[in-house]
């Protein structure tokens, strides 16, 4: 208890130094307000664009769900209908040239092969994401496995 009102006393004693020192705690905290007083609300910030070039990308991994590389504003994918399928099912690959539904997706729970699309893989986009076109939030340093053996192999 004496820990817990000391540890309290000293956040109360540091707020006050800032204060004191004339400095807002708005102008010296980065908060998810952005400087902003409990009573206004910030103008919600504008939606990026979905790229839209219908090109497949490289998989980062052996089991990453592939990327939507299309619009899908206005899809409709609910318990009675799904838009993805109009041109991802097997049938309609032919006409489409979209690439089918991997056979993964015509599996059951127990590995039992569906004559349609497993009711668990129905909704796309649990796994499936469109690409952005924004600035990445964080620096990504990220290498391939790949690209990291073929690199260890080379002769130095």
């Amino acid at each position: 208890m004496i820990m817990r009102i000391s540890s309290f006393c000293a956040v109360i004693a540091a707020v006050g130094v800032l204060l004191a020192g004339g400095a807002s705690l708005s102008e010296e905290l980065i908060t998810l307000r952005n400087g902003l007083s409990i009573d206004q609300e910030a103008a919600a910030p504008p939606l990026p664009k979905v790229e839209n070039h219908d090109k497949r990308r490289v998989r980062n991994f052996a089991e990453q769900p592939p990327t939507i590389p299309h619009t899908i504003r206005g899809y409709e994918v609910t318990r009675n209908a799904n838009k993805c399928l109009s041109c991802h099912s097997r049938i309609q690959t032919g006409e489409s040239q979209a690439p089918m539904v991997s056979v993964t997706h015509f599996m059951d729970r127990d590995n039992q092969v569906l004559a349609t699309v497993s009711p668990r893989r129905y909704f796309c986009n649990q796994c499936h994401v469109v690409q952005e076109d924004v600035k990445p939030l964080v620096n990504n340093d990220f290498v391939d496995v790949e690209l990291m053996l073929r690199n260890s192999e080379a002769p130095q």
